[in-house]
Formats: C-alpha cells, structure tokens, sequence
C-alpha cells in the first residue's frame, strides 16, 4: 500500500467525531481512557482509520446498552476473544436485569395512565407495586 492511499483512508478527529455526533472533546478523552489509539502525522495530529472508527461504532453501542468507559475499556483491552465473550456475558446478566426494572416501571405507569383513582399516590396498587418491587398485577385498584 502506498503513503497516499493510507492517508486517504484516514480522518481528523473532526470528521470521525461528527460521523457519530459527538463532539470531538469525546474522542481526545476517549483516547486519554485507552479507549482509542489513533495515529499520528508528522504535525502531531490525530488520524483516524478504519479501525478507530469501528472501535468508536462499539464504544457508542455499548455506551447505549449502558455500558460504562470502564467496562468498555476493560473489554476492548481484554487479551482475547474467550476473555471478550466472559466480559459481555457479564454484562449481558446486568442488561437483562436491568431491561426487567425497565419493564416493572413502565407497567407501574401505564397503571397509573389507567388507574381510576384522583390522585395515584393514594392507590393501594400504585403504592403495592412501589414496595413490592415486582411487576404488577393485571388488575387496577377501583377509585
């Protein structure tokens, strides 16, 4: 591969960062993080390959999973593939549990949407279901 074409298959931060609307402050602490190595040119600026910009693809990803930057760093730093997939099925355990709390709160509103009382503070399902926290009955309480 000749010098030319490497560099034309690499970004500034700028560009990489605005491909995922991010500022490019996110990419420097990123890179601070161990997160991201980009490479160098000889005026000291950051370019970017493919590489890079499927590593910021996982970083965003996983961050919407609720990932944290250090579990991401500890995933994309692990020594292989087996480590990987011990580290994401960690992770997959505390996602699932989590989609279940998501699931029990968004059941407790949608009895509120539909609960006949004036008030849902004072509904003894509304207030059953803020101490159980379990998912809710099919029921609603009665006015």
């Amino acid at each position: 591969m000749n010098m030319k074409s490497s560099v034309a298959e690499t970004v500034e931060i700028g560009e990489l960062a605005g491909r995922y609307g991010l500022a490019t402050h996110v990419l420097r602490h990123w890179e601070a993080m161990g997160l991201l190595t980009p490479a160098r040119r000889a005026n000291g600026r950051r370019r970017y390959g493919p590489e890079d910009d499927a590593r910021v693809a996982l970083i965003v990803r996983a961050k919407e999973a609720g990932a944290s930057l250090e579990q991401i760093r500890e995933l994309v730093t692990a020594g292989d593939g087996a480590r990987r997939r011990e580290i994401l099925a960690r992770h997959r355990a505390e996602l699932a549990l989590r989609m279940d709390r998501l699931r029990t709160s968004m059941e407790m509103i949608e009895h509120v949407l539909a609960c006949p009382a004036e008030d849902f503070f004072e509904c003894p399902e509304f207030r059953r279901m803020l101490t159980a926290g379990e998912v809710p009955c099919e029921t609603h309480c009665e006015g």
